[in-house]
């Protein structure tokens, strides 16, 4: 199924005169929390996201919407925000050094920065806000995106009422990558309110939903769900991990099982110790103990960087979609495939290390479709496990 939408240029949004309470629909829902898939198609269809091309069914998942890639890409000589004063487009003016027509795909360069327009648009109605994530294949690629809003102060947050463009900053950190017009790499998610659920709900929910369904314990800090490495694994000599190696043939981002693992990727296997050191700007993929489940109403983020944790960033891609690992979608828990990524200095981690935390929000509704039912869904039920372009 394809919702078609008027296609729409750069300079000719409106807002349009469907009142909120259109796209919302039935009252009965909560009236705050997370968008549901099918409030997400309401809100396609009172134009308050918009595209300047027809955005496809696959595209709405559980509780977000992919973003595509549009026409261009304009390579810039640094990341930027607009700030309140200034559009993306006049920082583009300024800043890009030259264009790359993705219209039949093109190469962004390792350790570049690119601006990318995207098909899609908002018309937010008050006082629904959106925030953004990049998808788990994008984040397993070592793909750093982020999503700008004309006149922001800060990356990945949209404003409550923002009407505007999309752009997405891409700076592939390991492996040059080939995108195209369509591509998607960020992930919206539609916010009402303040969802997120407090010390005391999150320890109702584990007591009752399970967060973790395969023994490994559970720890809570605050509102928050402590998520920790496995550098065991099943056996002495197990794999725990992958290290990207350098100066690899160039990805593309569309072809799935395509690339051989071993020209990409090293294995790492259990340390006798039970640790290994993170080497400055090496790139890994590590798997979490805890296996955890995201009950169908509700909705979980990584936090992708806590310096109280250690000096490196843990997981690109933040969202954990309803359903994911859980029994309603055919799941028994799925573990977290975790991006990691030191700064500054070597890190020593070892097994069991808190290394993240998953914040839970409620949804508005149950959505009418979950995460690893009937989707296709590429990592349900997944252990330690490379981004769906490569086969073993």
């Amino acid at each position: 199924m394809e919702t078609r939408l008027t296609p729409v240029g750069d300079n000719d949004l409106f807002r349009s005169e469907i009142p909120e309470a259109a796209a919302e629909g039935d009252r009965s829902r909560q009236n705050t929390g997370i968008y549901p898939s099918q409030e997400i198609e309401a809100l396609i269809r009172g134009r308050k996201i918009l595209a300047s091309a027809p955005i496809a069914d696959r595209q709405i998942q559980p509780a977000s919407l992919d973003l595509r890639l549009g026409r261009t890409a304009y390579r810039v000589n640094a990341s930027f925000l607009p700030g309140p004063d200034h559009s993306v487009r006049e920082r583009i003016d300024a800043f890009a050094q030259y264009e790359i027509d993705l219209a039949e795909g093109g190469v962004l360069e390792q350790g570049h920065v690119y601006i990318v327009p995207l098909l899609e648009q908002l018309d937010l109605p008050r006082p629904l806000s959106a925030y953004a994530n990049p998808k788990s294949s994008a984040g397993r690629l070592d793909i750093f995106t982020r999503v700008i809003t004309d006149r922001s102060t800060s990356f990945d947050r949209i404003a409550a009422g923002y009407c505007g463009a999309l752009y997405a900053e891409i700076s592939p950190r390991t492996f040059s990558v080939r995108v195209q017009t369509g591509t998607r790499l960020n992930q919206l998610r539609m916010r009402r309110g303040a969802p997120t659920l407090s010390k005391t709900a999150l320890r109702a929910l584990q007591t009752e939903r399970k967060l973790s369904t395969d023994g490994s314990e559970i720890t809570l800090e605050g509102d928050k769900l402590n998520i920790s490495l496995d550098l065991r694994g099943s056996a002495p000599d197990a794999i725990v991990g992958y290290k990207a190696k350098k100066n690899c043939d160039v990805i593309d981002v569309e072809r799935v099982g395509h690339y051989p693992a071993a020209d990409f990727w090293e294995p790492i296997r259990a340390p006798a110790d039970g640790g290994f050191v993170l080497n400055v700007d090496d790139f890994y993929i590590l798997a979490s103990k805890e296996a955890v489940s995201v009950p169908p109403d509700h909705a979980a983020e990584m936090i992708p960087y806590d310096t109280l944790v250690g000096e490196f960033r843990v997981h690109y891609a933040g969202f954990f979609d309803p359903g994911f690992g859980s029994p309603e979608a055919g799941g028994t828990g799925s573990r977290a495939v975790l991006e990691v990524r030191p700064h500054e200095v070597p890190f020593f981690v070892e097994d069991g290390q808190v290394v993240g935390r998953l914040v839970y929000e409620r949804l508005r509704a149950v959505p009418d479709r979950l995460y690893g039912k009937d989707m296709g869904s590429n990592y349900q039920a997944q252990g330690l496990r490379l981004s769906k372009h490569f086969r073993m």
